[in-house]
């Protein structure tokens, strides 16, 4: 990843952030209520989460939310409305001086939209008295369009920590049919999260928007096998399911100790790889488990805090 800056002191590290909750903009319970879910990430939501007459309450409320979410210990997060739209300019005057985390922007389909976002958020941090570059940015990728741009709208701000990917929008832009199964789905998915990676960003995952939470569990264990470590939602009740399907099971830490065992002894005598249950390990095999480990002790470090 590549913002210009490190989280601030005391906020979990977006890398480590999987679960990333969209909450009605101006739903005062509900968004007191969210800080309890579990959710790493919890996201005010101007645009479509709240209907245009209800956006003046929701930015006035911003400042007192998000400094509840964060003596709760959550990453705080806000998406504003496009720029260019009645609503977008206030949004982020708003949001900024309310000092979010990180700023979403919808519908992102081409870098320029990310680079108008970055001289807002310079001139707000800049008017507020925040360090330059300190406040992140998501795209959020709606349309096909948006999504086979991802490598050139990730590259046009430092500040981009991560891209996301919707499901609703992209699915409505593609003329296919939703389905609970998500089949629909599978390849921008993939496709997306092998963007990601190329780009050095998070790749959020689209998410589940159903009310049950076995199909919900069902879909964060699914996007783990495409390999996201990051799931949006949009029930609060899903979180323990996104956060323990994104989170290294014992049982894999286990065995990932198992084969770095294996490959450190085949290594000290003199061989180029280890034997273990059926499988020969290798370098890569080596790096990915240690790379999972490392994972599965900074999650506990902050899930422990």
């Amino acid at each position: 990843m590549h913002p210009t800056s490190a989280a601030a002191p005391g906020r979990r590290p977006t890398a480590l952030c999987r679960s990333w909750l969209f909450l009605a903009g101006a739903d005062e319970a509900t968004l007191a209520a969210a800080a309890r879910c579990g959710a790493d990430v919890l996201i005010q939501d101007l645009e479509d989460f709240t209907p245009p007459p209800l956006r003046p309450r929701g930015r006035q409320i911003a400042r007192d939310v998000f400094a509840a979410w964060r003596a709760a210990g959550r990453v705080v997060a806000v998406r504003v409305n496009a720029l260019d739209s009645p609503d977008g300019q206030v949004d982020i005057a708003a949001a900024m001086a309310a000092r979010p985390d990180i700023v979403l922007l919808p519908k992102v389909a081409s870098p320029g939209q990310i680079a108008a976002l970055d001289a807002a958020m310079s001139a707000a941090e800049a008017q507020h008295g925040l360090p330059l570059g300190s406040t992140e940015i998501v795209a959020n990728l709606e349309t096909a369009e948006g999504l086979v741009r991802l490598g050139a709208i990730a590259g046009a701000s430092r500040r981009i920590a991560a891209c996301l990917l919707a499901s609703e929008d992209l699915v409505a832009d593609l003329g296919l049919e939703r389905t609970r199964e998500g089949e629909e789905l599978a390849y921008a998915r993939r496709r997306f999260q092998l963007e990601c990676v190329a780009a050095g960003v998070l790749a959020i995952d689209a998410p589940y928007t159903y009310s049950d939470a076995e199909g919900a569990a069902a879909d964060a264990r699914r996007a783990r096998t495409f390999g996201f470590r990051a799931k949006s939602l949009v029930r609060p009740e899903h979180a323990p399911e996104v956060n323990s399907a994104l989170t290294p099971a014992p049982a894999a830490v286990a065995q990932a100790r198992r084969l770095i065992a294996a490959f450190e002894g085949a290594r000290a005598a003199g061989q180029d790889r280890a034997a273990l249950d059926g499988h020969l390990v290798e370098v890569p095999s080596y790096r990915a488990a240690q790379r999972l480990i490392e994972r599965a002790e900074a999650l506990g470090r902050w899930d422990g805090a």
